[in-house]
């Protein structure tokens, strides 16, 4: 009798169901849920451009939605399915995206003295508004525990955990304090599901907890009362209700509740998987394993890697963790990424791209066939890829986008092969760090609409990075790899990498191009100039050969 699994895909912009059969891996139906709230789903304020802030309200009525919907779906287009052959259920989200709630779990949002007060809303992953705070913490861990940073990359983040915590306290201290403890929504959604909310009785996801929040067996969990304490005395007071223990997503967090049960029409007791960041469960729904990195291109990047705990591995700078267990057990997790990829092509077309291109996805079809047809070097442009900071290596918010050497011809696609060309050489720039610290990457897979929808795309990523190109067969790889770890957690399978053999790489192979991979590394010496330059403290030089050495490529190329 054929089996099933559900994965849910919690994205920036929306939410995903994806039913998959456990026999062939084949994707048997689909559901999105778009949030209804702010911008696309994002609460913004117009005063403050480091706001990101999401309504819990949205996620339940997603969860409502894609559930049911994806069980009618299914129930219609196999004859062999049934929700009660559904074993298991997966949840990947964006993170860290830490929600305040009460002692019952109940998200501070929805009371009605905070239902308008922003900092009582879900802070979305890439809410920069703590980046003080994020500094602070970094220094305080460089003076008193310098282990806690070797494990994230040597700087903290202000995507991160404690520095939005932090800063909640000192923004908000009415929310703050209302605020028993605060949840991932990767922890809590699972929670929903299973109907237990309690925020010291939920399980928490080794995910999240280490590569956002310096959680690690190694000190005995989060960060000491000691260290929280020198930060700020509320840090260390909230510890004691927060979490001790944290659990890999092969692990059943619990059990679908008869509530949920009755609104999605599937069966009371399926399995819940304990939730983790929708990168991780993404690169296992791509294949990821040891020499092979899985890159999810979105509005921002992930890059996910793994390596066997079986073997040493040494802290590598700049990286946003390694943590024991965050995508499969039995393997270290080691993520990075650019804080903006699809974001940087979006702003762009939306905002500086004239009307004769045309709107939306024929802006786009027309930049990627106009850009396609020029040669390297020929636009004479270099951009830097910070226009939402830089994540990996630098792992600095107070960065910013930077166009070189545009000149009165310059036209729009021009400048959109640059950006282009930026975001590659940024994800060299990642490749080149980890393997100078020994992990191999001797493939990419591709994951994500940008990765499907874009051939030009993946031809300069081929080219840039200098080798093969592969991409996922599925556009689903996030809401896939969710499903592999609800088929864990219901037994279906043993662990992750027994699950992960349902998943497959697409026919097409992006090869590199020897003539444009030696224009290419002329041009990535000068992006790295730049971003030494721009970017360190330590970089010390002069900018002067830049724009004649563009101008000097652009001619040859022409």
């Amino acid at each position: 009798m054929a089996k099933y699994a559900i994965g849910l895909d919690y994205g920036t912009n929306s939410c995903r169901s994806l039913i998959v059969n456990l026999e062939s891996g084949s994707e048997v139906a689909m559901h999105v849920f778009n949030y209804p709230s702010g911008e696309m789903g994002v609460l913004v304020d117009p005063k403050d451009p480091n706001v990101a802030r999401q309504h819990p309200q949205d996620y339940l009525k997603g969860l409502e939605t894609i559930l049911a919907e994806v069980v009618k779906k299914a129930s219609a287009a196999d004859k062999d399915f049934s929700s009660d052959k559904v074993v298991g259920i997966g949840i990947d989200t964006t993170g860290s995206t830490p929600l305040p709630v009460t002692q019952e779990g109940i998200p501070l949002a929805f009371l009605p003295e905070f239902k308008e007060n922003l900092a009582a809303m879900t802070w979305l992953w890439k809410d920069h508004t703590s980046y003080a705070e994020a500094a602070e913490i970094t220094e305080k861990a460089k003076a008193l525990r310098p282990q806690y940073l070797a494990k994230c990359g040597g700087t903290y983040s202000s995507e991160w955990f404690w520095s939005k915590v932090l800063h909640c306290k000192r923004s908000a201290p009415d929310v703050f304090n209302a605020a028993f403890s605060w949840v991932e929504i990767c922890d809590w959604l699972p929670a929903v599901l299973s109907g237990n909310v309690d925020p010291l009785k939920l399980l928490r996801g080794v995910c999240a907890a280490g590569h956002k929040a310096f959680y690690s067996e190694v000190w005995g969990g989060l960060p000491d009362k000691e260290f929280l304490a020198a930060v700020d005395s509320a840090l260390a007071d909230l510890r004691d209700r927060l979490y001790v223990k944290a659990y890999t997503a092969e692990q059943k967090a619990g059990e679908l509740s008869a509530e949920w049960a009755a609104k999605t029409g599937l069966k009371q007791g399926t399995a819940i998987a304990v939730g983790a960041f929708d990168c991780h469960m993404g690169a296992v729904g791509a294949g990821v394993r040891e020499g092979t990195l899985a890159k999810i291109l979105g509005t921002s990047t992930c890059d996910v890697m793994v390596a066997p705990t079986s073997k040493p591995l040494t802290d590598i700078p700049g990286v946003c963790g390694i943590v024991d267990g965050s995508v499969m057990a039995n393997h270290f997790g080691i993520e990075a990424g650019q804080s903006a990829v699809g974001d940087i092509f979006l702003w762009f077309t939306n905002n500086l791209v004239p009307e004769s291109y045309g709107k939306g996805p024929a802006a786009f079809a027309k930049l990627d066939e106009l850009a396609g047809a020029m040669k390297p070097g020929a636009t004479g442009l270099l951009a830097l890829d910070w226009n939402n900071g830089n994540r990996t290596v630098l792992t600095d918010v107070r960065l910013s986008g930077l166009l070189l050497g545009q000149t009165l011809h310059t036209k729009p696609h021009e400048i959109y092969r640059a950006l282009v060309e930026a975001t590659a050489f940024g994800a060299l720039t990642i490749i080149n760090r980890v393997r100078q610290y020994g992990v191999r990457v001797d493939e990419v897979i591709n994951c994500g609409g940008l990765a499907v929808k874009s051939p030009f795309l993946m031809q300069i990523y081929a080219d840039i990075l200098n080798m093969p190109m592969k991409v996922a067969a599925s556009d689903q790889t996030c809401a896939m790899g969710a499903a592999f770890f609800g088929a864990v957690a219901g037994g279906a399978f043993n662990n992750a990498l027994e699950a992960q053999k349902l998943s497959k790489v697409g026919d097409r192979v992006y090869l590199p191009n020897p003539e444009h991979v030696a224009i290419y590394k002329k041009l990535f010496a000068l992006y790295t100039q730049v971003h030494d330059g721009f970017g360190t403290a330590a970089w010390s030089g002069s900018m002067f050969n830049v724009m004649k050495e563009l101008i000097a490529l652009r001619e040859a190329t022409r």
